[in-house]
C-alpha cells in the first residue's frame, strides 16, 4: 500500500461499509443513515448513524478525511516540532450503544496522519485501537474480548505488542477526575511508527479488521437477556462516564473541534439517553458493585 493516502482512504471506506452492514444484520430492523459531505481542501466526511433499533439504540460509524495547512494542537501535542504543518488525517471512528443493559458498549477507531513541510519528506504516524465498556460484567466476555485483541496483534506478527497496547489502553481510558476506568480496556496506540511504515500499517489494519470478531459475539450473546428498570437505570447512569470521558479527556473529540469537523457528526457517538445521580453508590454485594470491584480494575484477563 505504501504511504498512499488514496489506498488508506479506500481501506477505511471499505471497512466502514463492512461494519455498518454487519451491525444492521445483528439489529435486524434499523439501518444506517449515511451521507457524504465535502470538506475544505479536498477532504470528505462520511458519517453513518443508526438509531432506535430493537438491538442497537445508537451506533455511529464515521469516516473522515481532513486536508489542511495547519496541524491542530491536539494532534501535535506529543510532537510539538510538527505544530503548524500542512497535514492530512484519515480516520474511522465507531461506537455501538446497545439497548440491552447486559450488552456492552463497543468502541473503536483508526487514524492515519501525514504532515508535510516544504523541502522535507512527509512525517506519518498511525493511531487507534478498540475498547469495551460493559455495564454488567461477565468473565467469558472479557476473556473473549482480550483474546481477540491479542490475536489482532499476533496476526500482525508481533504478539508481544498486545501487552504494550493493553497497558496503553488501560492508562488512556481512565477518568482521572473519577479515579475510575471507563471499561475493561482493549488496545490503544498513538503516534505509532514502530518497525517502519509497512509494519505499522499491518498492525493498524489488523486491529481494524478484528473489531467485529471481538464485539459481535458479545452483542449476540447478551442482546436478548431479560432486564428490568434496575438494570436500565444503571446502564443510563454508567453511560454518563462515557460522556464525561469524551467531553473532558478524549483527544479525538478535541482534534475534531480544533479541525473544524461537523459537530453533529462529532457528537453522534454520545449515547442517546443518559442520566447522572448525585453521590450514588451501588449496594454492597450487588451485580452493580461487582462491576466496580472486579471489572473496572486493570487486570490480566488472559492469565
Amino acid at each position: 500500500m505504501g504511504n498512499d493516502t488514496g489506498a488508506i482512504r479506500a481501506f477505511l471506506l471499505g471497512l466502514q461499509d463492512r461494519i455498518c452492514a454487519r451491525l444492521e444484520g445483528v439489529d435486524g430492523d434499523a439501518h444506517f443513515r449515511t451521507e457524504r459531505r465535502a470538506r475544505e481542501g479536498g477532504g470528505i466526511s462520511r458519517p453513518g448513524v443508526l438509531e432506535d433499533g430493537p438491538v442497537i439504540e445508537r451506533a455511529a460509524v464515521n469516516f473522515s478525511h481532513t486536508i489542511s495547512d495547519c496541524l491542530p494542537g491536539a494532534a501535535s501535542a506529543r510532537r510539538p516540532e510538527l505544530a503548524g504543518r500542512a497535514y492530512q488525517a484519515l480516520s474511522i471512528s465507531l461506537i455501538v450503544h446497545p439497548r440491552n443493559p447486559y450488552a456492552p458498549t463497543g468502541h473503536a477507531n483508526l487514524r492515519y496522519f501525514q504532515a508535510t513541510a516544504e523541502n522535507e519528506a512527509p512525517v506519518w504516524w498511525f493511531g487507534g485501537g478498540f475498547d469495551l465498556t460493559p455495564y454488567y460484567g461477565f468473565e467469558e466476555d472479557a476473556v473473549h474480548w482480550h483474546r481477540t485483541a491479542r490475536e489482532a496483534c499476533r496476526a500482525y506478527g508481533q504478539g508481544e505488542a498486545y501487552e504494550r497496547l493493553k497497558t496503553w489502553c488501560d492508562e488512556y481510558f481512565y477518568l482521572k477526575h473519577r479515579r475510575e476506568a471507563r471499561g475493561i480496556g482493549g488496545l490503544f496506540f498513538d503516534d505509532w511508527t514502530v518497525g517502519g511504515f509497512e509494519s505499522s500499517l499491518a498492525l493498524w489494519r489488523s486491529i481494524g479488521e478484528h473489531f467485529l470478531a471481538a464485539y459481535l459475539p458479545l452483542l449476540e450473546r447478551r442482546k436478548d437477556t431479560p432486564y428490568g428498570k434496575r438494570e436500565r437505570d444503571f446502564q443510563l447512569y454508567r453511560r454518563g462516564r462515557y460522556v464525561e470521558f469524551n467531553l473532558i479527556w478524549d483527544r479525538g473529540t478535541l482534534f475534531g473541534l480544533q479541525s473544524g469537523a461537523r459537530v453533529e457528526s462529532l457528537l453522534a457517538s454520545l449515547p442517546p439517553r443518559v442520566t447522572w445521580r448525585y453521590d450514588w453508590h451501588p449496594e454492597p454485594g450487588s451485580p452493580e458493585a461487582m462491576l466496580y470491584e472486579h471489572f473496572l480494575r486493570p487486570r490480566n484477563w488472559l492469565a
